[in-house]
């Protein structure tokens, strides 16, 4: 089994008195209705499935009981460190070229007509990709008017809608957005939950908010398809506060590759099978509930050839170790990549989850529970 960060894979060993059978899957539902089918249901748990890591061969070998261990083979092996640390414009024009480069292949090859959302809070990752998209649009010859920007808010709330318009009016794009108005009632934390198969809180903060988003969208838009968002701009970046996690250095995040996207490792002790690490495990908030509302969900930040730019960036020779250089330099090298392929000089916001912005802090703090046990139960109760 190989993946990307874009597309899941599950799987699960099950036993027949002819011998062991593997069942694979994107989603660990999918694996139990299936074991239920075949009357193997009591072999079933959630923690007994596996998640294949994003930029691996996984490797298993069928034998009986006991099965060993899947045999991990990485065939994604950017070169670090590669770029000179004195020239963050030919960086940004190298990583955000390759993310225009996917853009319009995406562009060319799949959605090739019907018209396009973009899941847009007008930070950094979401507005570069907006921008992008509609200046590829205008090159390949056809109407930016397939676009539109889609900005969340919650019974009117939220700093994200307010950061919309000042993006798009300092562009005059304002005709591009369309801010879709949901209830309080309409966030669902437990549906989540089910949606994502997970149970880390800031993930399924995220799943929320996006499922309350793409149902809104889709009740406008019953026969809306393309969805391009900006997720995995922040791990590239690793654009991360470092402060909220005390299990992080700066030395750890900067030392280990792609530690944003895969976690620790599959040679770690912090790696766990029934989930991999990192945005490998954390990208089913984006593409769980896209897939659960009938969308085709595209995030060209988290394709291998631009993470390949990204992680060639010299991070420890720019910012020195220190915290707030590391910070700064995804706007630094996100506008400058953004001018050179566009000419815009694309508005840069201080960073704010996508969780924070759609709602306020007072509808944000009863929704959601404040420990992770209370995620984790709504989790195994879903298969009891």
């Amino acid at each position: 089994m190989a993946r990307s960060i874009s597309r899941p894979i599950r799987y699960f060993i099950a036993k027949k008195a002819a011998g062991p059978i593997l069942v694979i899957a994107e989603r660990i539902d999918i694996i139990f209705d299936y074991l239920k089918k075949e009357g193997l249901e009591d072999q079933f748990h959630p923690s007994y499935t596996r998640m294949a890591p994003a930029h691996y061969i996984t490797k298993i070998e069928l034998l009986g009981c006991p099965d060993p261990n899947p045999v991990y083979i990485r065939f994604f092996t950017p070169e670090r460190n590669k770029y000179s640390h004195d020239n963050p414009v030919r960086i940004g024009e190298n990583y955000i070229g390759a993310l225009y480069e996917e853009i319009k292949k995406w562009l060319q090859f799949r959605a090739r007509t019907g018209p396009i959302g973009v899941t847009f809070s007008a930070g950094i990752d979401s507005g570069s990709v907006f921008l992008l998209t509609c200046h590829a649009l205008k090159e390949l010859g056809q109407s930016p008017s397939r676009l539109k920007a889609f900005t969340l808010t919650i019974d009117g709330d939220g700093e994200d809608l307010i950061q919309a318009r000042k993006f798009l009016e300092a562009l005059n794009l304002e005709l591009f957005l369309e801010p879709i108005e949901m209830d309080y009632s309409a966030l669902d934390w437990k549906k989540a939950v089910k949606v994502v198969e997970d149970y880390k809180p800031l993930d399924i903060q995220s799943a929320t908010m996006n499922l309350s988003l793409l149902q809104g969208i889709r009740s406008r838009y019953p026969d809306w398809k393309y969805i391009v968002d900006g997720d995995g701009g922040d791990e590239n970046l690793k654009d991360y506060p470092i402060e909220e996690n005390p299990e992080l250095t700066i030395r750890s995040v900067l030392n280990n590759m792609m530690l944003y996207h895969e976690g620790w490792g599959v040679e770690s002790i912090k790696h766990s099978l029934t989930y991999s690490g990192g945005l490998s495990r954390g990208y089913m908030r984006t593409y769980a509930p896209g897939d659960w509302l009938g969308f085709e969900v595209f995030s060209p930040y988290t394709l291998p050839n631009v993470i390949e730019i990204s992680e060639g960036i010299p991070y420890i020779d720019i910012t020195n170790w220190d915290h707030q250089k590391l910070y700064d330099l995804k706007g630094q090298i996100v506008s400058h990549g953004i001018k050179a392929i566009t000419g815009i000089e694309m508005p840069v916001f201080p960073k704010r989850r996508f969780q924070h912005g759609a709602t306020s802090s007072r509808d944000f703090k009863r929704h959601f529970p404040e420990r992770e046990i209370a995620y984790r139960k709504e989790f195994l109760s879903n298969y009891e």
